[in-house]
């Protein structure tokens, strides 16, 4: 039983409003999948809580706009100094410029807080199992500012055609499974054309590819 509990991920949740802390912690608590071992009122206090522990926590819950510190410049700390740690930016803010800031800074995933219980715990499993998890209403807000903003650039022949729609389908956070299954592709074809699309772009993660689609004009308007 106790080896299973410190098998559990670590949560830090950090928000400039008790009540929506107290929130969370109710939504969380009675959930045996993680457990909660500290909060902030901003991130410099989260990353006071790291200082001297930097495996006190898995992954942090963050606000985007919290006084001393946002959640952003919290995000880009994290990814530098413990880059192990995700991050899952929950806000009240879907607007294209802040959702931007949070990929470039490497979030690994964003919730609106007018998202239930159901959806913070399956975005809080995602990024723990090294994926990520961006709200259904995020991607087309993206892909519309993205295609508002593209530019022809020469990156994008750096990509197949069938490399291009599988960056696509992975931004759109299909599995390899499902992308096998929509383009009638084995799994293993998936999985070398993600490779070869992470050595193209000098991506390390789902995130970079994100950005770099975001950067190139990729995404499209569904």
């Amino acid at each position: 039983m106790k080896e299973k509990e410190m098998e559990r991920p670590k949560v830090i949740i950090a928000d400039d409003h008790e009540i929506v802390i107290d929130g969370i912690k109710s939504m969380l608590g009675t959930h045996p999948g993680f457990e909660i071992v500290g909060q902030a009122l901003n991130g410099q206090e989260v990353l006071s809580l790291l200082m001297n522990k930097p495996n006190f926590c898995d992954v942090i819950i963050a606000d985007v706009s919290m006084p001393v510190m946002t959640g952003i410049d919290l995000c880009r700390k994290v990814k530098q100094d413990y880059s192990a740690i995700k991050v899952l930016i929950l806000s009240m803010y879907s607007s294209p410029a802040v959702v931007r800031d949070c990929i470039h800074a490497e979030a690994d995933g964003y919730v609106l807080k007018n998202a239930g219980k159901e959806v913070l715990i399956e975005a809080l499993q995602a990024v723990c199992n090294h994926g990520t998890y961006y709200s259904e209403e995020i991607i087309p807000i993206l892909a519309q500012q993205a295609s508002k903003e593209s530019r022809k650039k020469e990156h994008q022949t750096l990509l197949s055609k069938r490399e291009l729609e599988v960056l696509t389908l992975i931004v759109e956070e299909y599995t390899s499974e499902e992308i096998a299954s929509k383009l009638f592709i084995s799994k293993k074809t998936v999985d070398n054309h993600r490779a070869s699309i992470l050595d193209k772009t000098s991506s390390k993660s789902t995130i970079g590819l994100i950005k770099f689609a975001l950067v190139n004009g990729l995404l499209h308007e569904g």
